[in-house]
């Protein structure tokens, strides 16, 4: 009996720790501020690491954020004689294929952070090493991220060939490149046309030494943007009469597709409601895949309530999560009923205001008859207080006790909660009969509904053990 109860605070544990990392990223929530939550977050970290390090480790084949992803990387590295060869080795093809999908900055920090901390072990340098190595293009990486760069040659005591060496440590000295992209920089402190051949982040810089008129900047510039520069850009462009800065919308990234569209004023929605909603729906069938229209009848019941105008670090962040659920679901549903917080039924125009009656809302929800419920709330249910708890737990304790209902009549309910709570280290739950998982992309929806099963207590420790492993194998590619 105890090594049951053992393996369920483990499994407890585990989801835990997997929720936070998933949505957590240390900066103020609309009900927290951010020392609460980088507080609350290290000791998730420390506690995990020190009595689950397997999934700690595991957690980097998961839908964790890349601000935990790292952390966790961190950790792993400081922490590396804790534990024996094969271990390690594990560890290092796990961090190793993670940096390989994490943002170029974000590792540079995270090797200027490994650099402050002296941890600088033969494990360290290979994998430091490795990653360097493989760029595609590291005279391109010397020019947008020079200073980090630098810190990790140094860090490693590696060699740059050719012109690298030069370019990182002393730039100015030579007199010309033969490598095109360090001859544009090194002309570029002297001619104008030079930085338009420099990535944008770099150029920004030179044409303001330049005193290079903001309209003229952007448009001369925009072939060198990254999709996403464009998209933050794009209406700052228009303001500033750059009309080459234009986003191809359809190609972005479905959850920062919806903060672009929650970004722009009601009435700039309204005009080009046609281009916003077909964006966000071809990005939503591009997240569903083959599953478009394999969920039978699905209802969602989604917050565009007060709070889910976020903090000024992650604004409106929780309704872009939900906005952006939505048009997956009417990817993945046949059938597909949403039901806002507000009563509104107008999405595109969604905006945070009033209180949250999810139990109301979970109600209307059910009367449907659906197969799957989806909630996407941050759980702070409140008019009336409590009572999509009591609904919960009314549906499955009399309703639908132990999921006995014939499989026509049965209903899934996942809730999926975009914030963390620092106070209890976790996701708030909405009611302990259904399971919460933590969710900060739409695009992790359908993953994320299945690991939230594990919340039920159906499954148990082995089974989530079983998960983390076939997970792993896929992100390592030893899976087809």
């Amino acid at each position: 009996m105890s090594e049951t109860f053992a393996d369920l605070i483990a499994c407890e544990d585990a989801l835990m720790f997997v929720n936070a990392a998933i949505t957590s990223t240390g900066q103020r929530e609309f009900h927290h501020a951010p020392g609460d939550q980088r507080l609350s977050l290290e000791f998730l970290h420390a506690y995990t690491l020190e009595n689950y390090r397997e999934v700690y480790a595991a957690a980097l084949a998961l839908d964790v954020n890349d601000h935990n992803a790292a952390i966790i990387i961190r950790n792993l590295l400081v922490r590396a004689s804790d534990v024996g060869v094969e271990r390690r080795r594990a560890e290092g093809r796990l961090i190793a294929r993670r940096l390989e999908l994490m943002p170029r900055q974000r590792v540079y920090r995270l090797f200027r952070e490994l650099r402050r901390l002296k941890v600088n072990n033969r494990r360290t340098r290979a994998i430091i090493r490795g990653w360097l190595e493989a760029r595609a293009d590291p005279a391109f990486d010397a020019v947008k991220y020079r200073n980090g760069v630098k810190t990790a040659v140094r860090h490693v005591h590696a060699q740059p060939g050719g012109e690298l060496r030069v370019f990182l440590f002393d730039p100015l000295r030579a007199k010309s490149y033969a490598t095109p992209i360090l001859e544009q920089w090194r002309r570029a402190h002297y001619e104008k046309a030079a930085l338009y051949e420099l990535p944008y982040t770099v150029a920004e810089g030179f044409a303001a030494k330049h005193r290079v008129p903001r309209e003229v900047f952007l448009e001369r510039i925009a072939p060198r943007m990254t999709k996403l520069e464009r998209l933050r850009l794009q209406e700052n462009a228009r303001e500033a009469g750059a009309s080459a800065v234009a986003a191809d919308l359809t190609a972005m990234p479905l959850t920062r597709l919806a903060s672009y569209v929650l970004a722009l004023p009601l009435d700039d929605r309204a005009a080009r409601r046609a281009e916003l909603t077909g964006a966000l729906r071809t990005a939503a069938r591009r997240v569903a895949g083959p599953a478009r229209g394999s969920w039978g009848r699905v209802a969602a019941v989604l917050d565009d309530s007060h709070s889910s105008t976020g903090s000024g670090q992650k604004r409106r962040r929780p309704l872009a999560v939900a906005l952006a659920a939505h048009y997956l679901l009417e990817a993945l549903a046949k059938e597909y009923t949403p039901l806002w917080t507000s009563g509104r039924t107008d999405e595109l125009l969604a905006y945070p205001f009033g209180p949250t009656p999810l139990g109301e809302r979970i109600i209307d929800a059910l009367e449907t008859r659906p197969d799957r419920l989806i909630i996407v709330s941050d759980g702070f249910d409140n008019a009336p207080p409590g009572l999509a708890a009591d609904v919960l737990r009314i549906w499955r304790t009399r309703l639908d006790p132990g999921h006995r209902l014939a499989p026509g009549q049965r209903v899934l309910i996942a809730h999926l909660n975009p914030v963390y709570d620092a106070d209890d280290f976790d996701v708030r739950r909405l009611s302990p009969a259904v399971p919460t998982a933590g969710i900060r992309d739409a695009e992790d929806l359908p993953t994320l509904v299945e690991l939230a099963r594990f919340a039920e207590r159906q499954v148990g420790l082995a089974g989530l053990r079983a998960h983390l492993d076939d997970r792993t194998a896929r992100f390592l590619g030893e899976r087809a």
